[in-house]
């Protein structure tokens, strides 16, 4: 079974008099630690899929279900449940909090649960060695580079070990140098880590580090292009 199946997924919604449709009869599966990078227009149903895939929104119609859990029916208390325990998210602006060092703003997640200091100790440092911070984990946001605070964001969607992760633009706000950084780490975190990463990009490059490529226009697949091994 994929780790994401997607059968026939619609979403419409109302804006004044006119009804938008984003995404029409969308089917799609991804297999467990795929690395999938998500193009097409402004307008194209990328970010809509993203949200339906990661539990924030609802389909209309259809089936979707992640890791055998159908979620297209679930409500919004339960979606808010299982996003807490299963979904990782990777923004472009990484949405750190200023004032707490990298540590802390790993740890955050964590602090929703009911573990230990000391079991929350292990994780948030297990995850900032991963991503390469360990001898940055006192530092605040605005001591680090760009590259280093996408990195801590990325130890924060990772920290309590979700088998998605979901990133818009991960690489939008960052130099050229800093996004193939960024990018390598999310191919390890799927190759090494089996991580089912889905991504959505407008950069040529960042799609070209992913496992595969899919291209929307008006809600529809249009191609659907093999990349990175």
């Amino acid at each position: 079974m994929p780790f994401i199946s997607i059968r026939s997924l619609t979403k419409s919604y109302t804006k004044g008099k006119a009804s938008i449709t984003p995404l029409e009869n969308l089917s799609l599966d991804v297999p467990l630690g795929e690395f999938l990078a998500l193009m097409g227009p402004s307008g194209s149903g990328k970010t809509t899929l993203l949200n339906l895939v990661a539990g924030i929104d609802s389909p209309t119609m259809g089936e979707l279900t992640v890791d055998g859990r159908d979620i297209a029916h679930l409500s919004r208390a339960e979606l808010t449940r299982w996003r807490a325990s299963h979904v990782g998210y990777i923004f472009q602006l990484y949405h750190l909090v200023p004032i707490l060092s990298a540590y802390e703003n790993v740890e955050l997640p964590l602090l929703l649960g009911k573990l230990s200091k000391a079991q929350r100790r292990e994780k948030v440092n297990a995850a900032l060695d991963l991503v390469g911070l360990s001898d940055r984990a006192h530092h605040r946001p605005a001591e680090l580079s760009g590259g280093q605070e996408q990195r801590v964001a990325i130890a924060r969607a990772i920290v309590h070990d979700p088998g998605l992760l979901v990133a818009d633009e991960p690489t939008g706000d960052l130099d050229r140098e800093s996004a193939d950084s960024i990018l390598r780490l999310l191919n390890s975190l799927a190759k090494d880590h089996g991580k089912t990463i889905v991504m959505v990009t407008h950069d040529p490059k960042a799609a070209e580090a992913a496992h595969r490529t899919l291209h929307l226009e008006k809600g529809r697949l249009t191609e659907n292009l093999n990349t990175a091994s």
